[in-house]
């Protein structure tokens, strides 16, 4: 038993498992750059010619409280930023957008090493936060002196066709300070739609493209307009639908991939029309009984308007007072939708059809194909497109095709008539991917309080 404790003190033998682990770690994270770090842990074990820990007394056993505590939290704050960057991060569910499957008030667990962590572009940043300080409106949490290039290191899996994926917002690029949503390009194009509708009310006719510079011109003149690198985005939570190479298409509100028809997940719903005999319903017992939230109920005298799973469908047509219950469906185009051309008149329920772009396939470039595909090309992959006389220009030279650099995927909300998700904002590129739902450890009933707010039946759920 002494020689093993002695063994254990024996400094190469610290030294020789700490550098064996950290090996391992390098070898997962691929960087070979690491080993600059190799001389520093032989001097902590080892020669011991530096104070590394600066903030204690050499040679004194024992430490003050305040030591102490400083050692401690300088232990959890390494150790809690290595568990979020490379195993997991806590979120919460802000919004409804992926009701029924995940609700407003949810906490979880999202998984890095489902997909494979993504070290972070902006490494210097400060503990716990994301993009901007705690109790400021504007003052950022993270500097760009040092910008790593995108690189994910091994995962246990690849991203499967419905998996609940959390990922940085592909339009969250650039932000208007104190008017962050809808985000800056939906601002824009929606005042420059404004602005060329008012110019030809009185007779000037002007081209899209002028009446959006104008605009903007405008935008950043009046406003605090700032950029965010990819892992300072806002943090968005979806079902991955639609795969690199895959075709979709929205019909009646019904999603098809490849031609076939995608089955919905148990908690998709839509909107309904409720018609009703003119009696009232007993929001109670919606709430109860159905599961709609107080914010969902849209009543009027003889009608309603809900958004319902199948499930809770078949329940609302058991209410005395329902006469009819029928799905909603847009008509018509809708200039806020994905790729925002006349050539593309689509709305929510009826999309497409529309590739999704895998890595290494090409595409045919024309002017009318083009608006489906101009932010990959110039955002997501950093390329210099532009359009002169009628023909496009990658990097300074004529293009008539476009081989893609990065997978893509199609993300949808699970409340597919609330939910502003890729059929709004486009493609997702596999460098905005976070990682995967993955636990629930507790749910909060914002209708509801005190002890009757926790939701215990998804307490400590796996995320499907």
């Amino acid at each position: 038993m002494i020689k093993i404790r002695e063994l254990l003190r024996n400094k190469w033998f610290r030294f020789g498992w700490v550098f064996l682990i950290y090996l391992l770690w390098m070898i997962w994270v691929g960087s070979w750059w690491l080993l600059l770090l190799a001389p520093v842990i032989f001097d902590i074990y080892i020669t011991k010619k530096v104070h590394w820990a600066f903030w204690k007394k050499r040679g004194v056993e024992k430490q003050s409280k305040a030591v102490e505590w400083i050692d401690a939290l300088i232990f959890a704050v390494v150790a809690a930023t290595l568990i979020r960057i490379f195993l997991f991060e806590a979120y919460t569910i802000p919004t409804s957008s992926m009701e029924k499957t995940m609700l407003v008030g949810d906490y979880l667990f999202v998984s890095k090493v489902a997909y494979g962590p993504k070290l972070p572009n902006t490494p210097l940043a400060v503990p716990f936060t994301h993009h901007t300080l705690p109790f400021t409106q504007s003052t950022k949490a993270y500097s760009e002196l040092i910008h790593w290039p995108y690189k994910r290191i091994g995962g246990l899996s690849k991203i499967k066709r419905s998996d609940i994926v959390v990922f940085n917002f592909p339009a969250g690029d650039t932000v208007i300070m104190g008017s962050e949503n809808p985000d800056y390009l939906s601002q824009l194009r929606g005042q420059a739609h404004i602005y060329r509708q008012s110019e030809a009310g009185r007779g000037n006719i002007i081209s899209e493209a002028d009446a959006f510079k104008t605009v903007r011109d405008y935008m950043h003149q009046r406003m605090k307009i700032i950029t965010r690198p990819v892992d300072k985005r806002e943090n968005y939570i979806k079902r991955c639908v639609g795969m690199p190479g895959d075709t979709l298409e929205i019909r009646h509100g019904q999603l098809y991939v490849n031609g076939l028809v995608s089955d919905d997940a148990e908690g998709v719903q839509y909107d309904y029309d409720i018609q009703t005999n003119g009696t009232k319903f007993n929001e109670k017992r919606l709430k109860e009984n159905v599961g709609i939230s107080y914010d969902d109920m849209q009543v009027e005298a003889y009608s309603a308007r809900f958004p319902l799973t199948k499930a809770m469908v078949e329940k609302i047509k058991t209410f005395p007072n329902v006469v009819s219950c029928r799905k909603l469906e847009e008509q018509g185009e809708n200039p806020a939708i994905f790729p925002y051309s006349p050539d593309y008149p689509w709305n929510v329920d009826n999309f497409g059809p529309l590739y999704v772009p895998k890595k290494g396939d090409q595409v045919t470039l024309n002017l009318t194909n083009l608006p489906l595909y101009e932010r990959i090309i110039g955002t997501y992959e950093a390329n210099r497109l532009e359009v002169r006389d009628s023909v496009i220009y990658i990097n300074g030279l004529p293009a008539g095709h476009y081989t893609f650099q990065m997978d893509y995927y199609w993300m949808m909300g699970d409340n597919r008539h609330r939910s502003a998700d890729s059929r709004f904002w486009g493609f997702v590129p596999e460098d905005h991917v976070v990682g995967k739902a993955s636990f629930i450890w507790l749910s909060l009933d914002k209708d509801r309080s005190f002890l009757g707010k926790i939701r215990w039946n998804r307490l400590f759920r796996f995320v499907h």
